[in-house]
């Protein structure tokens, strides 16, 4: 049985991981603040190394936008290239390319500088965002958003699970894999999917930009209202669009397709 540190273990895609992993016979170490068999806090140094001890590979999430965590990064990466740990495999997004300043990138410079070899995954936007995040209908059933008739390839989280399992135990391929799902649908199409699926009605209604912005602007970091603006930005006049093959590239199948995922498939 191998080990495996998974910061972000009771996240979205970390419980995910860790399951994949278990599921294969390794110990997944699910790490978080409030995790009471491994506790792990970006901002305390002190948490550090005792987590990730004994363990070969490691998963990082780093949530939000914070212009610390590159450096909050780099010095965990230290720590856990002195305790053996051979590779660290980073959950970015490919919204990078629209923010290319921002938080997220120099966490990926700093990964990418580290004394350990490493696997960067950017993922499009994740189905889930649908069920277990932010675009979640309201009570009235809609979805609201500022990506007019823009198109995404939604990736399933179950499929990101599973490369980022596969590629941890492999400790390769090395270097940066974009994903998506297999198709791209604008949001109206995903909440009209969603609400076949389902068997209730949903709608999908298109946001003002500039109002949305401001709306963000009032409960939020300026750093993380300009990465999820970059993020719509792009969705909407159509550069987020494109398809990405890494999960065929590293599970040897297809992404399963957004319709798929919302059926159960």
């Amino acid at each position: 049985m191998r080990t495996f540190l998974v910061i972000g273990g009771s996240g979205k895609t970390g419980r995910r991981v860790v399951e994949r992993l278990g599921g294969a016979g390794h110990e997944a170490r699910s790490a978080s603040r409030r995790s009471p068999a491994t506790p792990f806090d970006w901002s305390d140094a002190a948490t550090h190394a005792a987590a990730v001890a004994g363990a070969e590979g490691v998963f990082l999430t780093v949530a939000g936008q914070d212009p610390a965590n590159a450096e909050r990064v780099a010095g965990f990466l230290d720590t856990a290239a002195g305790h053996g740990v051979g590779h660290a495999v980073l959950l970015s997004a490919r919204a990078v390319e629209f923010h290319p300043q921002g938080a997220l990138a120099a966490v990926e410079q700093a990964v990418a500088a580290a004394p350990l070899s490493h696997t960067i995954l950017r993922p499009s936007w994740f189905a889930q965002n649908f069920t277990e995040a932010f675009l979640a209908p309201d009570d009235d059933g809609v979805v609201s958003a500022p990506t007019g008739d823009g198109r995404e390839p939604f990736i399933d989280l179950e499929d990101l699970a599973e490369v980022a399992a596969t590629v941890l135990t492999r400790g390769e391929p090395k270097g940066t894999i974009a994903l998506s799902g297999s198709e791209a649908l604008s949001f109206g199409e995903a909440v009209g999917v969603l609400a076949q699926a389902g068997g209730r009605p949903l709608r999908f209604e298109a946001a003002d930009p500039a109002g949305y912005r401001a709306a963000l602007e009032g409960e939020l970091p300026a750093e993380y209202v300009a990465w999820r603006m970059a993020m719509f930005d792009a969705i909407r006049d159509g550069r987020d669009a494109y398809l990405s093959d890494g999960v065929e590239r590293v599970l040897g199948r297809p992404a399963r397709s957004f319709r798929a995922w919302a059926a159960g498939g």
